[in-house]
């Protein structure tokens, strides 16, 4: 073996490896604290760019996801009114077969078109009251709701809006009909009738809708649940595997250390033959 005073390739060599190690243990020691092993593109270019795309397809989905809710809320608001007017049309509907009777006398008779006057004058106050965020579905002045579906845009849930305030769906008089005779009784029947019946038609086609916007929803979800579930397979680390890792290359540098001090050592003995 030759001694050098010039050179110490075994100092060299224990640097070197020093220097592999202490780079090691930086990339694991950042990949511990911030549980990402793809934190930036210089790690893994393909998997950071893959975990990029996933999560601008995730970031879209939120937006997607409130105008559902919002459009849900719109349509739920409309069938509570609905149903309200619905149980209302019952009601009067009771009144009027009463007033069928051709016994009942003119008293009798006055307190009953009071109490269908009275009914039939809440079916626009119910009506009024379905507006939410603007919209109301229920009084004409919305034809279509049309709510995106998509993160692309391409998709959409159309709700279709009805008027309760002329005689497109409500055939009766809301201002108080005519109950003054059982023929006449006997016509606002055929009119509750189909009042009824145009109504029932109305609710379930809004219920339908509701449902939709409640199922993309619900789809969405479970989208933007398995997209979270892959960008973290992508990037995240591996914790227990890391921690280990961690611990292994601490003894290592410390080693490496160790052989270095004894690799600069080594020229001292050179001074000893000549003491």
């Amino acid at each position: 073996m030759v001694n050098n005073v010039s050179t110490n390739p075994g100092a060299l060599v224990a640097l070197q490896n020093l220097n592999r190690i202490s780079a090691q243990l930086e990339d694991v020691q950042r990949r511990v604290s911030t549980g990402k092993q793809v934190s930036s593109a210089k790690d893994n270019p393909a998997l950071y760019a893959l975990a990029q795309k996933q999560r601008a397809e995730l970031a879209s989905i939120e937006p997607v996801q409130q105008g559902l809710r919002i459009g849900a809320s719109a349509v739920d608001v409309a069938i509570a009114a609905g149903e309200g007017v619905s149980d209302i049309l019952v009601q009067m509907r009771a009144i009027a077969s009463q007033a069928a009777d051709a016994s009942l006398g003119a008293s009798e008779r006055a307190l009953l078109q009071q109490q269908y006057a009275d009914l039939g004058s809440q079916v626009d106050r119910l009506v009024n009251s379905a507006t939410i965020g603007g919209r109301n579905l229920l009084d004409g002045s919305t034809a279509s709701l049309s709510v995106n579906a998509s993160t692309d845009g391409t998709s959409t849930i159309t709700i279709a809006g009805y008027n309760l305030l002329n005689n497109s769906v409500l055939t009766i008089d809301r201002t108080g009909g005519d109950l003054g005779s059982a023929v006449n009784a006997q016509a606002e029947l055929a009119d509750l009738d189909t009042s009824i019946s145009n109504l029932t038609n109305s609710l379930a086609a809004l219920g339908s809708g509701s449902k939709s916007l409640t199922l993309q929803g619900d789809l969405l979800t479970r989208v933007a649940d398995a997209l979270e579930v892959s960008i973290g397979n992508l990037v995240d680390a591996d914790l227990a595997k890391e921690s280990s890792r961690l611990q292994a290359l601490q003894v290592q540098q410390q080693l490496a250390i160790q052989t270095l001090s004894i690799a600069n050592a080594a020229p001292n003995a050179i001074l000893a033959l000549f003491a």
